[in-house]
């Protein structure tokens, strides 16, 4: 149920960068303003976040979930009311709003389903939903926009959301909060008790490896949205393609790697952690190492085969990563924060990351070219390995020991 959930966040979220060409002629917009427009939806979700998680460490997290399908699928549907530039922000700004409560309650319920030994597989399918909503939405924004026009494409999803949200409101259930890693701790499971916002600021302080994460997480997020936001319009402008298949190859490729990468990462991530307490995160580190050089190909190469293949390793690597984002986090966060947790990490992921990046290669792409915007980034994900180098080495030990020391003494 999650997982259709998550398919229709990144389906309408991804929609509009399929119809970029569209709307800079529709609307005689520059490739700044188009970058501003993704920008704006990333600062808005960024900025909301730690309230949005705060608030899911305080509520039913069924309906924190259910309740911004609805708003982020209303909103979606509305979009294709605009008329002006200004009206396109404010409708690409208002869907971050809605989907900023998705992942902070739907990654803290599931961590109460799966403990230390199958959480990163779980997350790391649920993880698949992103890359096929990614797909969906960019191919058939692509197609419909080629066809019909850019507008039908944002009221067929926000449509479909707002009905699966129906169908879904008798069917989704809240499980207890800690309950599987109070099991792993030998504790008896209890109610844990709601964290004050002063107390997990003293959690971030007092965690080096929630600092690392963070900064990792800054980092692939900044690149991934170089990658979801102008692939297309990339491809569109350097290989002549036509919009439809602009739009599917720039995520067909790269989602599909990231699909077979995702439970993989999942898999080797559990295995990691039984054999030392940042085995998460080394999983992560080593992805964003390897996956570098093909960031850097994706840019650079003039070939539309080699282009291809490129994207589909980057993405691999990318699955890999995005398997433990938050399993990784959870490992140093106990139960009743992790809604918290998970908000704070997109809040900083998405305004340092998600929300300076189409601006900044816009600005970039308008001085040198777009091919050398795109492959300098890979320099950011060997940024990020590094920090999560060190993390996995050097402070995961002490920071996992306590977090397990604590779950005893409660239970």
């Amino acid at each position: 149920m999650l997982w259709g959930i998550s398919f229709f966040n990144y389906a309408d979220r991804q929609a509009i960068y399929s119809v970029f060409p569209l709307l800079a002629k529709e609307l005689n917009l520059s490739p700044t303003e188009l970058g501003f427009l993704g920008s704006s939806f990333a600062w808005v979700y960024g900025l909301t976040a730690p309230f949005a998680g705060n608030i899911v460490d305080r509520v039913r997290r069924v309906s924190a979930i259910l309740g911004g399908l609805y708003a982020w699928s209303i909103i979606c549907a509305a979009t294709a009311l605009s008329r002006t530039f200004p009206h396109l922000v404010f409708f690409r700004a208002a869907e971050g709003l809605g989907e900023t409560f998705y992942y902070p309650a739907s990654m803290s319920l599931l961590s109460d389903y799966h403990g230390r030994k199958t959480r990163s597989r779980a997350m790391g399918l649920h993880q698949t939903s992103v890359y096929v909503g990614t797909i969906g939405g960019g191919a058939f924004a692509g197609f419909i926009g080629q066809y019909y026009g850019w507008r039908l494409s944002f009221v067929v999803f926000g449509g479909l959301g707002i009905l699966l949200g129906f169908v879904l409101n008798r069917y989704l259930r809240e499980p207890e909060r800690g309950a599987a890693d109070l099991a792993d701790a030998g504790a008896v499971a209890h109610s844990p008790m709601k964290m004050p916002v002063s107390e997990f600021l003293k959690v971030i302080s007092g965690t080096p490896s929630l600092w690392f994460l963070l900064g990792g997480f800054v980092c692939s997020n900044f690149v991934a949205m170089v990658m979801l936001t102008w692939m297309p319009k990339f491809l569109y402008d350097k290989f002549q393609l036509s919009l439809t298949m602009a739009g599917l190859t720039a995520t067909l490729f790269a989602q599909i790697g990231s699909m077979c990468g995702s439970p993989l990462g999942g898999l080797f991530a559990d295995r990691m952690r039984a054999r030392m307490p940042g085995g998460r995160m080394l999983v992560q580190a080593s992805a964003l190492l390897l996956g570098a050089p093909f960031v850097m190909l994706c840019g650079a190469t003039k070939s539309v085969p080699i282009l291809l293949v490129t994207l589909f390793f980057w993405g691999f690597f990318k699955g890999l990563y995005d398997a433990n984002i938050f399993a990784s986090v959870f490992d140093v966060v106990k139960p009743e924060a992790r809604g918290t947790a998970a908000g704070f990490m997109n809040m900083v992921g998405w305004l340092g990351g998600g929300g300076t990046a189409p601006l900044v290669i816009g600005y970039l792409s308008e001085r040198s070219s777009l091919s050398y915007a795109i492959s300098l980034t890979a320099v950011v994900y060997i940024a990020a390995g590094l920090l999560l180098s060190i993390a996995a080495m050097f402070t995961a030990k002490r920071d996992v020991q306590r977090l397990e020391a604590e779950l005893l003494r409660a239970g």
